[in-house]
């Protein structure tokens, strides 16, 4: 069948006949025609992988790539615009936040469709066509409340993309009647309009990969990307994308990854929230592997110090970028000492990354910037440290499957089902990003919280009290935070917005029998329901 049927299932959006263009649709039927089939193929693969994990097969590196992990190999060279990347930002793609992180004074902005973003077809292609402005330096944003007008600066950030992870289909885009992966219709909108501009401008295109869980994922990417070059007429290898070593799987492919997509890298990033959500999903039968209070699994633990510390020993081996974690702290203007002790927190965090030797770090707040900045510049004194190598990092199965020691407790409960119903309740009216006690949350951070509950419940785990945590106890736990929220915000706001459509998600997800994959999987059927 020739792959032209695809079919729009959406509103009219302002500003969607920039975007969906007939040959944009064309591009997007051709590149689902090509590769939907594959990423039906790799999530099948990754649910047998979970079914053998389930039955205490354990993790190890693959035998059959050992001689890619043992062999001489280098990535390509990245364009000198990308080779000093020392502070990045990222953010959903609203224009305000687009206009405000591009003028940040970071080296990049990565404009986030994934984690950041709740996926309704308003966010989708005012988004589009944000970044599609942005690319020509026209964005502009008038505040109606404040009447503050945003525009560009003369100098801006480099602009990185982050479409969603393979897992989420787009329902409002078909071909032959079936959606499109999300990930390619992120990918091909954003690449079809702006791809050409953006080699004219020596800044582009380039792009973040996120919740890849093999080197087989990775090729697929690179199969897209030289299917996208070949289709506008580019040469192999302009496009370069970093990959997100998010997932516990994806821990143990890190040379096998970067060897599939040599072509196109830019290396590897630690998403260190979703490692620790991955952490729990992969090894949520095994109850040695009950984690402890999420604020305790901190960067000292060695779990997470082995993978980052294997992240920059892999990279550097193959001349790719090792880029550092997410400070997602807020700045807390009213309380100037709480502020001190969070910033030297986050000096210590970016510390002990470029000490480690990554070549840049993330951040969520602008406020963060110069932070981050004063120290890779005090530690960092060329455009990145990739010659520096870490053949003193030795690290086996074994460290990176090292459960996190502490405690679990009620107040780590409670402060799971706050953070959680909380960011649900918020993406279900369309927002992906979420100040809440001083941290920019996202899904990730709200998928530690749903399933960190679910693993305690599974596995009856013993809280600080002595007592085990029941289906029972869980409940009478989130009524009590559901009335203090009630209290708190006041009850014509609570009644007046998702709370009780959060409530039952994040019940439901944290009771059932089985594990849900993805908090947003759930979330998006329920999104769709009350935003269409």
């Amino acid at each position: 069948m020739e792959p032209t049927t695809l079919s729009i299932r959406a509103p009219r959006i302002e500003g969607d006949e920039i975007i969906l263009t007939p040959e944009a649709r064309l591009f997007l039927a051709e590149l689902g025609h090509a590769f939907s089939p594959k990423v039906s193929e790799l999530l099948e693969r990754r649910r047998r992988i979970q079914e053998r994990l389930d039955s205490g097969v354990l993790f190890d590196f693959l035998p059959e790539t050992k001689a890619i992990r043992d062999g001489e190999w280098t990535v390509a060279d990245v364009p000198h615009s990308l080779r000093d990347r020392r502070v990045e930002i990222t953010g959903p793609v609203d224009r305000k936040m687009i206009i405000n992180a591009l003028n940040s004074g970071a080296n990049v902005f990565m404009a986030d469709f994934e984690d950041s973003s709740a996926p309704t077809w308003a966010n989708l292609i005012t988004g589009q066509v944000a970044l599609y402005e942005a690319v020509r330096g026209s964005l502009r944003h008038e505040d109606a409340s404040s009447g503050k007008h945003y525009s560009l600066n003369e100098q801006v950030a480099s602009l990185m993309v982050r479409p969603r992870g393979l897992h989420l289909p787009e329902r409002h885009i078909e071909l032959n009647g079936r959606p499109l992966p999300a990930a390619l219709v992120d990918f091909g909108l954003f690449f079809f309009h702006n791809a050409r501009v953006q080699v004219e401008r020596g800044v582009g295109p380039w792009f973040y990969l996120p919740k890849l869980e093999s080197h087989l994922e990775a090729r697929l990417w690179n199969d897209v990307f030289l299917f996208a070059q070949q289709a506008l007429g580019m040469p192999p290898g302009t496009v370069k994308a970093t990959v997100l070593i998010e997932t516990l799987p994806a821990a143990f492919e890190m040379d096998e990854i970067l060897y599939e997509l040599r072509q196109h890298s830019a290396g590897l990033n630690c998403g260190r929230w979703d490692y620790i959500f991955s952490f729990i999903k992969k090894l949520r039968r095994d109850p040695a592997c009950v984690l402890p209070d999420r604020d305790q699994i901190t960067m000292k633990q060695h779990f997470l110090r082995s993978y980052t510390q294997l992240l920059v020993k892999t990279c550097h081996r193959r001349k790719a970028h090792a880029m550092g974690g997410m400070a997602a702290f807020i700045p807390i203007k009213s309380d100037p000492e709480q502020n001190r002790l969070a910033l030297d927190k986050v000096r210590a965090d970016k510390q002990r990354e470029v000490e480690d030797g990554h070549d840049g770090t993330w951040v969520a707040h602008p406020g963060l910037i110069q932070v981050a900045r004063e120290i890779f510049d005090a530690h960092m004194p060329g455009p990145n440290q990739i010659e520096r190598q870490r053949d003193d990092v030795s690290v086996s199965a074994p460290d990176l499957l090292r459960v996190p020691e502490g405690s679990r407790t009620e107040v780590g409960l409670r402060h799971n089902i706050r953070v959680g119903v909380q960011y649900i309740e918020a993406w279900l009216r369309g927002l992906g990003c979420v100040p809440l006690y001083n941290l920019m949350e996202d899904a990730a951070t709200a998928e530690i919280s749903r399933s960190q509950v679910w693993q305690w419940l599974r596995h009856r785990a013993v809280l600080d009290d002595g007592q085990v945590l029941t289906p029972e106890r869980f409940r009478q736990v989130l009524d009590e935070e559901m009335h203090a929220l009630r209290v708190m915000l006041g009850a014509a706001y609570v009644d007046g917005h998702r709370f009780s459509e959060a409530r039952e998600l994040f019940e439901r997800l944290s009771t059932s029998e089985a594990f849900e994959e993805f908090l947003t999987l759930p979330a998006y059927d329920l999104l769709l329901n009350l935003t269409e």
